[in-house]
């Protein structure tokens, strides 16, 4: 997540730089074919151009709309996960009389938030992060979930043979909850809490399965392919045939100007498509960037940041003054 005023126009320019670059080409070549080779038969009307352009930022701003969307409902399942989590801390500490088991649940909640992220963090087929213009941004922030192992950060919250165990499993995150579960069922069958006590425990657990299961739901199924692909098509269909349908309307100036330019002016074609085709596909880029909010990308929702924040909030609950440190961002970019 991006936490500054904006990002600036040079990172704009430095992430989009390779469409600027195909874009001078594609600007340039119809140029040179209508002025220096006199091909003018490759002018086309504009209004064909036009109408194109106007159909295809139609559905740029649909799968702007849409992506937003997916980022926006991440962002609340994990508002919520913060709610749920500090009611988690609230009652462990004022329901469970014994502070060991009361630790337990505390830091075991810790192994699941870890779990959680590092499976939102894993790369599908669809994700962009990948892709060069993301990972040469890269270098301007970090991954936390790339810079550790899961080992490493389990084993903080948790005994070598409890990890063992969730290691072995696939969804480790639906294992600690279960684990939850049943340390909460072994502390009602030892009437160390009531019946109304258990449910309303167990009822806060349902919410952190409601929770993962929205994550993965965002995670696992990718914005439909046929609306992502279509949109490709269209920008770059636009980009390709925009040179072509400026090539009169830039020639015609030369009836209405005087010096240098005179007999000229079809060669503002190439900085003029640059600049339309380059705010198409920059908005192509944008909404691309927010289809998958957990991916790794500037912009995802800062799962670990907010684990973390999560984590000193239940530790100063438990007493505890040697507190992990809140991450904070770095070249305005925090994850």
């Amino acid at each position: 997540m991006h936490s500054g005023k904006s990002y600036r126009v040079k990172e704009f320019l430095l992430w989009t730089r390779r469409n600027i670059y195909w874009l001078i080409l594609i600007g340039f070549i119809p140029v040179a074919l209508f002025d220096l080779l006199k091909v003018h038969w490759i002018a086309i009307p504009w209004t064909v151009v036009a109408l194109l352009g106007t159909a295809t930022a139609f559905i740029v701003g649909f799968k702007n709309t849409q992506t937003y969307n997916r980022t926006w409902e991440a962002r609340q399942i994990w508002g919520g996960i913060v709610n749920s989590s500090r009611s988690w801390g609230t009652m462990a500490k004022n329901v469970i009389p014994d502070p060991a088991i009361e630790k337990e649940l505390i830091y075991r909640h810790f192994a699941w938030l870890t779990a959680l992220r590092y499976q939102l963090r894993d790369a599908r087929s669809w994700e962009t992060v990948s892709k060069p213009y993301n990972q040469e941004y890269k270098r301007f922030y970090k991954v936390p979930e790339q810079e550790t192992s899961l080992e490493e950060e389990l084993i903080k919250y948790m005994s070598e043979p409890e990890m063992a165990f969730i290691l072995g499993k696939k969804n480790r995150a639906t294992q600690l909850l279960a684990l939850q579960a049943e340390t909460l069922r072994r502390a009602f069958d030892a009437k160390q809490i009531d019946s109304y006590q258990y449910l309303e425990m167990q009822r806060v657990l349902n919410e952190f399965f409601e929770h993962q299961g929205k994550s993965e739901r965002i995670k696992n199924f990718p914005y439909p392919r046929q609306f992502a692909s279509i949109n490709t098509f269209f920008i770059r269909l636009f980009c390709f045939l925009l040179p072509f349908g400026m090539l009169l309307e830039f020639q015609k100036l030369n009836d209405y100007v005087e010096g240098p330019m005179k007999g000229y002016m079809v060669w503002l074609v190439v900085p003029f498509s640059v600049l339309i085709s380059w705010v198409y596909t920059t908005l192509e880029q944008v909404g691309e960037s927010t289809e998958n909010p957990f991916e790794g990308s500037a912009n995802d929702v800062p799962i670990s940041q907010i684990s973390r924040t999560i984590e000193i909030d239940l530790r100063e609950m438990l007493g505890e003054t040697d507190l992990p440190p809140a991450l904070t961002p770095v070249n305005n970019i925090v994850l």
